[in-house]
């Protein structure tokens, strides 16, 4: 027999009966697994709520006869686990759904021709910045938060905590730090000048409609220049963070030492944030093969100092972190590849396979779930 079970009624011992899809390629968790704590993780990251399972449950309880009230004991503690980690994750989304809905009705007000106030989007996002810079490891959720239809609202606040997050990681001043992600917030408000037909279209833009949506850094300047509260650096930063190390980024093509670090940071920020967020054109990626593109794929654009601090942000896998693979697998580290930080060795759980993502690309980090 089959029913239906809420995530709070799920207990290790438990058998899935259905493939668990997440907007994802692959299943999350697959049809015939016996749960275990590292499954119920996942399945609060991905938010689930209800899920299909068999009668049957498979004890999990390594003795012939549990202590009486152990596996109430047991299953208590979980319980606890899980409300402990929805609660911390609730009130930190709630804070930014917030941030993300004050951000939207500033930027409509921009829309309608209304002056920029930067000190309406300070108080919006400094809670914010200074919630996350207490709860890195939540970082690596951002994303999951976006959605394509709301994505450039999604965007702008992301950017400005990932932004605080690098640069606090890279050891600047906490007053740097706060001011950057401002700026890392307000990069893409010149979009408000951008036809919003353009900034919707699914397919891809030509080139004319390139060239008009490539001027939005330039606004963005233009919006901001007048105002006391953001240093002129964060300012040439925002102007910059669409420019490259090579030389091959805009508006203005500059190239190396031309372009400032704290410009380099948000142009990271920006980059990962877009990779791996669902878009009107694009299913979202793994937050740890963006990161790995970034550094390998992109060689020469982004200042690799920059990229280390991301990698440490969304958080190595180390020997013994459970993780969740993009093909839907569950597994442990069991060692690092030193060549590849982002892709060690993993053993599957219930089985006795080993996976070294080094040799087989196809396959990457989804996230760490312990």
């Amino acid at each position: 027999m089959e029913n239906y079970k809420n995530l709070s009624e799920l207990r290790p011992g438990t058998v899935i009966a259905e493939d668990i899809y997440a907007n994802t390629a692959f299943p999350i968790i697959r049809k015939g697994t016996t749960l275990e704590i590292e499954h119920l993780e996942v399945l609060d990251l991905f938010s689930i709520k209800r899920v299909k399972v068999e009668e049957r449950i498979i004890n999990r309880v390594q003795t012939d006869q549990p202590e009486i009230g152990k596996t109430d004991v047991i299953s208590s503690n979980i319980e606890q686990l899980l409300q402990n980690k929805i609660s911390r994750t609730s009130d930190l989304h709630t804070m930014y759904k917030k941030a993300v809905n004050e951000y939207k009705r500033e930027f409509t007000s921009w829309r309608s021709g209304v002056k920029l106030d930067i000190a309406k989007v300070r108080l919006l996002i400094m809670p914010l910045l200074e919630s996350y810079m207490e709860h890195k490891k939540m970082l690596v959720l951002l994303n999951e938060y976006s959605n394509r239809k709301e994505y450039l609202y999604h965007h702008a606040v992301s950017v400005g905590v990932l932004t605080a997050a690098l640069a606090s990681e890279l050891d600047y001043p906490k007053g740097t730090t706060l001011q950057l992600g401002l700026a890392g917030t307000l990069a893409d408000c010149g979009m408000a000048k951008i036809n919003p037909i353009l900034l919707e279209k699914a397919a891809f833009l030509t080139k004319e409609e390139f060239a008009e949506v490539k001027k939005h850094p330039v606004f963005s300047y233009q919006m901001m220049q007048e105002s006391p509260l953001l240093r002129q650096e964060m300012k040439l930063a925002v102007l910059q963070h669409h420019e490259r190390l090579d030389g091959s980024g805009y508006p203005r093509g500059d190239q190396g030492g031309k372009i400032s670090q704290l410009s380099q940071i948000l142009a990271v920020a920006d980059v990962f944030h877009a990779m791996t967020c669902e878009r009107v054109y694009r299913a979202k990626e793994s937050p740890y093969r963006v990161a790995e593109m970034m550094k390998e794929e992109d060689f020469g654009k982004f200042d690799p100092t920059i990229l280390d601090a991301l990698y440490e942000i969304i958080g190595m896998p180390c020997m013994g972190d459970k993780v969740l693979l993009t093909n839907g697998d569950v597994g442990e580290v069991l060692s690092s590849n030193h060549d590849h930080p982002l892709r060690p060795n993993v053993r599957l759980n219930g089985r006795a396979e080993i996976v070294d993502l080094s040799m087989n690309r196809s396959i990457a980090i989804e996230k760490l779930i312990n």
